[in-house]
This record gives C-alpha cells, sequence and structure tokens, in this order.
C-alpha cells in the first residue's frame, strides 16, 4: 500500500461536480479580477470567521508583509514571532525591514506566553502568533500582554481556518488576521490565494487600496501599493469550499482522534491541545527522537511523511544577518530534530489510516 502525506485530488473528487460547475460559470462570466465572486467570497469569509472585514490577496505571504504596511511597523522595528513558525511569518516582517526576535514554543507547539514579556523592549510594536497545525494559540494570555504593552497583535491564520479559543475563532482576535488558502490548507485554493479579516474599517479601506496598486480609482494613486488580489476564479472555488469547511473539518477531527486513540508506541510522543483551544488539524505533528529512523522505516512500508519544518527561521541562510547560532532556541530547535507529519488528508480511508497506525505501533 502507498500512503501519501497527503492528498488533494480526494478533496477535490468529494465535490468535483461543484467546483466544474463554479468554474465554468466564471470563464463565461467574462469578468477573472475583482468581481462578485471576489466580494461574496470576502463577506461569507468575514462572517464565518466572525470580523466585520475580509480582504481578498494573491497569497498568505502578501497578507502577512502587507498587515505590516498597513500597521506602519518598519525600520527600527521590533515584532515578537514564535521560533517554530514556517519562514513566510518572519519574512512577512522582514520585507518591511522590521527584526524579528524569536520567542520559544509552548508543549502545544504554539508561542509561549510565559516567555514574552521578558523579550519586550522600548522597540517592540507588535507581536505575530502563528496558530501552527491547526491549534489555536493560547490567546487569552496573549491578547493580555498586548493590550498590557499597546502592541499591535497580528495572527497568522495559515493553518488555522475555522480553529477557536475559548469559543472565538481565530483571526479575529488580532488587529489583523492572516489566511493562506495555498492549496494544501484546510481551505484550500487551487492555486496561491490568501486574504486578511479585521475589525477595523480603516485598515479593511487602506488594504483594499494598497493591493490595487495603491489605487481606488483606476489610473488614480493615492500610495505606492502591490498588485495583490484574490481573482475571481480562486475566490469563486474557494466560496464552494467554504460551504463544506466544517464537514471537512470534522472529518479531520474524526481521523486525528482516532490517532490519538490508537497510536501508542511509547518512542513516538502525540499532539496536545492547550486547554480552551481546538485545532483543525491542518497536520498532524508527532514527535520522535529517532525521526530519521522513523522516516526510512516508514518509506520502507510505502507511507510518505513530512517534517515541518527542519530548519528553524532562526538558522536558515538568508538571515544570517540576524547574527543567531544554533543552541540560541533549543526548545524550537529540538522540534526541528523530532517533529514528523503524518497522513492526514480529507477522503483518508479507515484502511489507509489503519496501516498507518499499525506501522507506527510497530517501530522498534
Amino acid at each position: 500500500m502507498k500512503i501519501m502525506p497527503n492528498r488533494m485530488d480526494r478533496g477535490f473528487y468529494q465535490y468535483q461536480k461543484e467546483f466544474e460547475n463554479k468554474a465554468l460559470d466564471v470563464l463565461r462570466s467574462g469578468w477573472y479580477i475583482l468581481g462578485q465572486e471576489v466580494s461574496s467570497f470576502e463577506e461569507e469569509f468575514a462572517s464565518y470567521i466572525g470580523t466585520k472585514y475580509c480582504v481578498g490577496l494573491a497569497s498568505g505571504l502578501d497578507a502577512l508583509w502587507i498587515a505590516f504596511r498597513l500597521l506602519h511597523i518598519g525600520m527600527g522595528d521590533e515584532v515578537l514571532v514564535q521560533g517554530n513558525t514556517y519562514i513566510a511569518s518572519v519574512m512577512g516582517i522582514t520585507i518591511n525591514g522590521a527584526t524579528p526576535v524569536f520567542i520559544e514554543p509552548d508543549e502545544h507547539y504554539g508561542m509561549n506566553p510565559e516567555k514574552i514579556e521578558q523579550a519586550i523592549t522600548n522597540k517592540t510594536k507588535a507581536i505575530l502568533v502563528t496558530h501552527l497545525y491547526g491549534m489555536a494559540s493560547r490567546m487569552d494570555e496573549i491578547v493580555a500582554i498586548c493590550k498590557k504593552y499597546n502592541l499591535k497583535l497580528v495572527e497568522d491564520c495559515a493553518q488555522s481556518h475555522g480553529a477557536y479559543f475559548n469559543g472565538k475563532m481565530t483571526g479575529s482576535f488580532g488587529d489583523i488576521g492572516c489566511f493562506s488558502f495555498y492549496p494544501s490548507k484546510n481551505l484550500g485554493a487551487f492555486g496561491d490565494a490568501g486574504a486578511i479579516t479585521t475589525n477595523n474599517p480603516d485598515i479593511d479601506k487602506a488594504c483594499r487600496t494598497f493591493r490595487n496598486y495603491g489605487s481606488q480609482q483606476r489610473y488614480y494613486n493615492e500610495v505606492v501599493g502591490a498588485n495583490s488580489r484574490l481573482d475571481e476564479l480562486q475566490a469563486a472555488l474557494l466560496r464552494v469550499k467554504l460551504t463544506h469547511l466544517n464537514k471537512s473539518t470534522e472529518e479531520k477531527c474524526k481521523i486525528a482522534n482516532k490517532y490519538s486513540e490508537e497510536l501508542n508506541n511509547p518512542r513516538i510522543q502525540l499532539p496536545k491541545v492547550a486547554e480552551g483551544a481546538t485545532s483543525v488539524w491542518h497536520q498532524y505533528v508527532i514527535t520522535c527522537n529517532e525521526r530519521d529512523r522513523l522516516i526510512n522505516y516508514l518509506n520502507e512500508k510505502g507511507i510518505g511523511t513530512i517534517i515541518h519544518y527542519p530548519v528553524p527561521p532562526h538558522l536558515q541562510e538568508c538571515y544570517k544577518n540576524l547574527g543567531y547560532k544554533k543552541g540560541d532556541l533549543p526548545i524550537t530547535e529540538k522540534f526541528a530534530r523530532t517533529v514528523l507529519s503524518i497522513p492526514m488528508y480529507n477522503g483518508m480511508t479507515e484502511e489507509e489510516q489503519d496501516y498507518v497506525i499499525d506501522s507506527i505501533n510497530s517501530f522498534k
């Protein structure tokens, strides 16, 4: 049996006719940029998240760097960000000339609130929290710190569409929520796509202007903006997926629960969701001190896995200028050595999952 770590085709086939019909509607409409599909998706997604506004953009990275641009955070400013996040989070900060300051994660893979205050300086202007692997971070403590020190709060929700903390959805806590709709996400497009969410009307207006070359009226430009527009075709297909997102999330939760109940190898540590948080299980991430051996063992059995992520941002070649060295973030670096994402996707069969579970439990 051959089992891939992810299968996006399965999600497509579940609703194939709806996707195909919607795509044809857009193609036949003759309107492909910033039309009714984008407007409708923005309204529907804002309602889903629980914010007043949503602005569709070209990618999740664009959402991140544009968010900090709109908050006027740049050269000379510091932004606190967790050390084990995906590098796009950090790029969103550094593209604007600001400096990332890395915070160690907690046992739930999220930013550890207990490590934040000691890192705050007079240069600190914001916190960027990543809801990694689909798990909501400990937002009550993080929001309280932002209020105490008058810091902006940006959420990287690229992996957490639909996750809650204490009944409130990720993407609705901060000044801006940043979303990716990369195809592998729980709410994934059929290409690159992204969005921001906010309750601030000024940020909403500024983002709509900025994404369209800094223009509200065609050929009249107020600011030097970007070309970062969610296109009609992706918006239309995302609208189809959004109607099924809760059902898709329930399916992933069922798969995750089965893993948590039936995986019982003492060499493997299972993921833990923080109290008050939910996970939408974008990934099911275990840890293993003998990860390389486990990967090879699973490969021999035809089971694919992915490491999210093998090299943390502070040790990446592109950030040598920040001056970090190996050993500076021991918890982050341990996760980089031990985390492993095992197969998790909509449409995964019980037979496939049983095979993965039996194989991992037999690892010696």
